[in-house]
């Protein structure tokens, strides 16, 4: 279960902060009554009122409440007297209570989600964690947008939540064991469990250790249906894992001198451009990938207005029509548009006479892939599908069942590629990861890159919550006291991730193709860790938690669904949508079926009405579940609503 950060309620009906609140000046501790530890985020207000501290964003739209309750029958009692302590006139119905894994000192954590309509930009949560016989939690209350925006804030302060007294386990110091054969074995088997447990069809991992991979294979099947088993050489999509890569090609410009970390993006590129101009001339190549510059993702104009064959060059006419929606530096705001424009601009400085997909592909292939000796990563999504030996994308029904995944968003990526199209295998992410631990050098031992331009890229930028920060299409984390370098990587039936653990030269990469396989990641990360320094084992009480939560949430999603879709709501519906930022939408009918067509790809559609007796249209098709629309009507015409965290986007009917 995620903690979700989305949520939307008018603090001057909650609990507004105090006159003379002032924003703090930095990340600051705070305890609670009981002893009850936590960090609020800089710039934030605090405010306390009897039981409850109250944490109030910048926007003044969003808060946190920590509350403690001294006694209670269990988590939703517990929850149930924190809202009374702190707004006892919201009612929110509950939608469902998950369990996460007992850690960090706490003897119970569960999670309450409630029901809500998308009209009202509302995303409530409440976090009830246990220790003893005293319950502390957190619930979080504001607008979606917000939320969205101070994820990371948010996530500081659920992560940093403590019991009193409770010491955090630290791998600092210690002395890593060799990953030696039963080492291996113990990892091969949380794999495999964990597939079984989440029903993903295929895995594969590589493991290094100091100086040499000592493990390379998979687990599963390619695809469902066929015996074709999963191996080391097997192709997956990896993603946003092509981010580091991407910002590798800076770092070797950076040492031929045709680039400067410092150096305004505009005057490597010139055309460059935001939505806002203050912001475009602050941005120097190194803020590209750095999730720092205010630039919020905004992914729905590829998603739904995109095709293989759109330009690289429309990359920069999105970004110039990108708006920044938080201050420069201030919290982390991932954004794919920004990594595929530090890629094209990397190919340009090296092939400045070609387009700019053929220039960036040249040289990936030429600086990155070839050196490296990744001889089957691909950027090319049609030569990876001719591969005899590539995974195949799943996805999750309505009804629970792993079937094969709707690939039509996998393709889209194609003219936003530095963002997240390659494909590659364990085998020669292995070589990548190798290069991360022994930065700038190649497989054979030759310095390739400077390790000083290498390791640039993992300079903090923005914090990712109480002990990770990110770099440059890299993540640093510090929970366990020792650096762990990775990154992740999902589309459509594709998840992925990279680790390398510097203190033990250690590195691994792990790929799969399903949709669960992504609830895998952080567990293996976590395993590794327990398996090289002793740690406390944790890592499969995680994957059990994480696949009964995600059969609830499946149950519970569909109990509103209506499938096919309703005919008499889908019999309203005009036939055809416009919108200037998003395309078109064709509606479609086969006899009870009902289809959106949005040009480069189709998804058959169920409905839902909500709580304040909206409509919603949702796509269905495995790996693309859960885009939703919401009739409406404007100016006499008939409207679908879409939503991202921080847009709105209105289709309105247009003639036939």
């Amino acid at each position: 279960m995620t903690l979700v950060v989305a949520l939307g309620l008018p603090l001057a009906a909650a609990a507004a902060p105090a006159a003379d609140s002032v924003p703090l000046a930095a990340d600051t501790p705070g305890k609670t009554a009981s002893g009850t530890a936590f960090t609020a985020p800089k710039s934030w207000l605090e405010t306390q009122r009897a039981t409850v501290t109250i944490l109030t964003a910048p926007e003044n739209d969003t808060a946190l409440a920590i509350v403690e309750i001294a006694k209670a029958t269990g988590a939703q009692d517990a929850v149930a007297q924190a809202w009374k302590a702190y707004r006892p006139s919201v009612n929110h119905p509950v939608k469902l209570v998950s369990k996460l894994a007992a850690q960090d000192g706490w003897d119970e954590r569960d999670v309450v989600e409630y029901e809500t309509s998308p009209n009202e930009l509302l995303a409530v949560q409440a976090v009830a964690l246990r220790h003893g016989d005293t319950w502390t939690v957190l619930i979080i209350d504001g607008h979606q947008g917000t939320v969205e925006k101070r994820d990371s804030a948010i996530g500081l302060v659920f992560e940093s939540l403590r019991p009193g007294g409770y010491r955090r386990e630290t791998f600092a110091g210690k002395q890593a064991h060799p990953l030696d054969a039963r080492r291996i074995a113990e990892l091969t088997s949380f794999i495999q469990d964990s597939m079984k447990q989440l029903n993903v069809p295929g895995v594969a991992i590589a493991l290094y250790d100091r100086g040499k991979v000592v493990y390379e294979g998979g687990f599963g099947v390619r695809e469902l249906g066929k015996p074709d088993p999963v191996d080391a050489n097997t192709l997956f999509m990896i993603a946003s894992n092509t981010k580091g890569l991407s910002t590798l090609l800076l770092a070797k410009l950076a040492d031929e001198g045709k680039l400067r970390w410092d150096e305004p993006v505009t005057d490597v590129y010139p055309s460059f451009r935001l939505g806002n101009a203050d912001t475009t001339k602050r941005v120097e190549v190194k803020n590209l990938v750095c999730a720092c510059t205010g630039v919020p993702r905004k992914d729905f104009e590829w998603i739904f207005d995109s095709s293989p064959a759109t330009p690289a060059s429309d990359t920069f006419v999105q970004l110039a029509a990108t708006t920044p929606t938080s201050g420069f530096g201030e919290v982390f705001q991932y954004n794919n548009l920004m990594a595929s424009a530090a890629g094209y601009i990397g190919g340009h400085l090296v092939y400045p006479d070609r387009e700019l997909g053929a220039a960036y592909d040249a040289a990936m292939q030429a600086d990155i892939f070839g050196p490296l000796g990744m001889t089957s990563t691909t950027l090319d999504y049609s030569k990876a599908m001719a591969s005899s030996d590539h995974a195949t994308p799943h996805g999750i029904d309505l009804d629970g069942n792993v079937k094969i995944a709707n690939d039509g968003l996998d393709k889209q990526i194609a003219p936003f590629r530095p963002a997240g199209a390659a494909w590659s295998s364990v085998h020669d992410m292995i070589k990548y990861v190798q290069e991360e631990l022994t930065p700038g050098r190649l497989p054979n031992g030759t310095q390739y890159i400077s390790a000083v331009n290498a390791l640039q890229r993992r300079q903090p930028s923005v914090p990712l919550g109480q002990d990770a920060y990110y770099g440059m299409g890299l993540i640093v984390d510090k929970t366990w006291g020792v650096p762990v370098i990775h990154h992740g990587g999902d589309l459509t039936g594709f998840h992925s991730d990279w680790f390398a653990f510097p203190d033990a030269g250690v590195g691994a990469v792990i790929l799969t193709n399903g949709d669960s396989g992504g609830e895998i990641r952080d567990p293996f990360m976590r395993r590794i860790l327990e398996v090289l320094y002793d740690g406390k084992p944790e890592a499969a009480a995680s994957i059990t938690a994480a696949a009964a939560n995600l059969k609830a949430e499946i149950a519970k999603e569909r109990l509103r669904l209506v499938i096919p879709a309703d005919p008499a709501l889908s019999a309203r519906l005009a036939k055809h949508y416009v919108n200037a930022d998003l395309g078109h939408i064709d509606v479609l009918h086969d006899g009870p079926t009902l289809y959106f067509d949005f040009g480069s790809w189709k998804s058959t559609i169920v409905s839902r009405v909500n709580d304040d007796k909206s409509v919603s249209f949702i796509t269905a098709d495995p790996g693309l579940v859960g885009f939703e629309f919401v009739v409406g009507t404007r100016n006499g015409h008939r409207t679908l609503t879409t939503r991202d965290g921080q847009h709105e986007y209105i289709y309105t009917e247009a003639a036939e």
